[in-house]
């Protein structure tokens, strides 16, 4: 059984996307990430998984589409919340987060056959997906999360345990309005794109013409 996960946060504006104000707002970061997030689902839900699972922090909300189970974040640092993620699964597993909108089904395809892992590099330094065909949550625990050699101490932290590793092509995360503005170029068509153009064109006015959902009551 292969499982795909995102780890996300809901789009609430001040806890998401903070390091894209300035120059955005809180409610325009809140408003990309949540086209982020939709774009990301979105070619989540097109791809070949047995299961689709959305690692919540916060609520669900409109932009998620069908087919997905959802589960709540544990409390911790990151990398217990990533190891908590993996614990849920007992078969090949990939992982991803909701700043790469521009992830596609085929990147997404992975085939544990000849295999024990996928590393997904980010040109921050950090890793945009991790796949690992046995699940072993103490493969991430420990490991220094947000800092510039995330990925690489993730990555040999992989090899050490003596698995065969195939890296997937390196991302650039949506952190800054930089990165949006690259991002957007490599996916002209989706949501966050679409936001984006929103945003730089209203951004005198204050906010994005769309603003993000937030539910009213709890599913």
């Amino acid at each position: 059984m292969t499982t795909l996960l995102v780890i996300a946060k809901e789009p609430v504006p001040g806890r998401v996307k903070t390091r894209l104000t300035p120059p955005f707002t809180p409610m325009e970061a809140a408003a990309l990430a949540e086209a982020s997030l939709a774009d990301t689902l979105r070619t989540v839900a097109a791809t070949p998984a047995d299961r689709k699972v959305l690692v919540l922090a916060g609520e669900p909300g409109p932009w998620l589409p069908p087919g997905f189970e959802v589960v709540r974040q544990c409390a911790g640092g990151l990398d217990e919340r990533l190891a908590a993620a993996f614990a849920r699964s007992d078969g090949p597993t990939l992982l991803i987060g909701m700043d790469t909108p521009q992830v596609t089904p085929e990147l997404l395809s992975v085939d544990f056959a000849d295999c024990d892992a996928y590393f997904g590099p980010a040109e921050d330094g950090g890793f945009w997906a991790l796949g690992l065909a046995k699940p072993d949550p103490r493969l991430l625990l420990g490991v220094p999360m947000s800092t510039p050699t995330t990925g690489a101490v993730q990555r040999e932290r992989l090899v050490a345990a003596g698995l065969r590793v195939r890296d997937l092509p390196r991302l650039r995360d949506v952190d800054t309005a930089r990165d949006a503005d690259a991002v957007a170029a490599l996916a002209p068509d989706g949501r966050f794109a679409a936001r984006l153009v929103e945003c730089n064109a209203l951004r005198g006015a204050g906010n994005c013409s769309t603003s993000p959902h937030r539910p009213a009551a709890k599913r």
